[in-house]
This record gives structure tokens, C-alpha cells and sequence, in this order.
């Protein structure tokens, strides 16, 4: 018949059903974290990062620009600034005359 278990062994268990627990509520929060980071993605798409507006993609030469339909503001994607500056004088006087009004 067995005996109650020693304090090692009481220890030892409550120490694995603390570890067992933890785990789980780890991979809860990564979960919500991944939850809450796809929300706000989707929250801000393609939003204008000064007033939150909808911006409007042009594509010019291969370079995506948006633009705010709001405050005007023009913003790049990463690698985009430098596509951006390779243009030739003329070809950045083109780029921007597409967003005159």
C-alpha cells in the first residue's frame, strides 16, 4: 500500500504541476500577442500614420507611394526611399507631379 509522499516527492510535484501550468499560460499570452498583433495590423493598413485616413497607392515606375486622401502626406515602404533617389532629376520632377493638384 503506498505511503503518503515524502517531501521531496510533494515537492518535486508541485514544482512539475507549477512548470505544467506556466507552460500553458505562456503559450496563452503568445497566443494573444499574436491575436492583438494581426488586429492591429488590420486596424492600420494602409492608414495614414499622421491622421488615419485611408492612403491611396500609386505605383510609379515599379516604386509603390502612398498617399494620404486626407493630409496629403506621402509615405514609403522600407526599400522604397532609396528606389526614390536613384531617379534621375527628371524622373523625381514626374514622380511628384503626379500628386499635384
Amino acid at each position: 500500500m503506498p505511503g503518503r509522499p515524502s517531501e521531496k516527492e510533494a515537492e518535486f510535484i508541485a514544482r512539475m504541476e507549477y512548470e505544467r501550468r506556466k507552460k500553458i499560460e505562456e503559450e496563452k499570452h503568445k497566443k494573444l500577442k499574436e491575436e492583438e498583433k494581426n488586429k492591429l495590423k488590420e486596424l492600420h493598413h494602409m492608414r495614414c500614420p499622421k491622421c488615419g485616413m485611408d492612403l491611396l497607392e500609386i505605383d510609379y515606375k515599379n516604386i509603390k507611394v502612398d498617399k494620404c486622401s486626407e493630409c496629403e502626406g506621402i509615405w514609403l515602404d522600407a526599400g522604397e526611399l532609396e528606389a526614390v533617389s536613384k531617379l534621375e532629376k527628371g524622373g523625381l520632377d514626374k514622380l511628384f507631379s503626379v500628386f499635384k493638384k
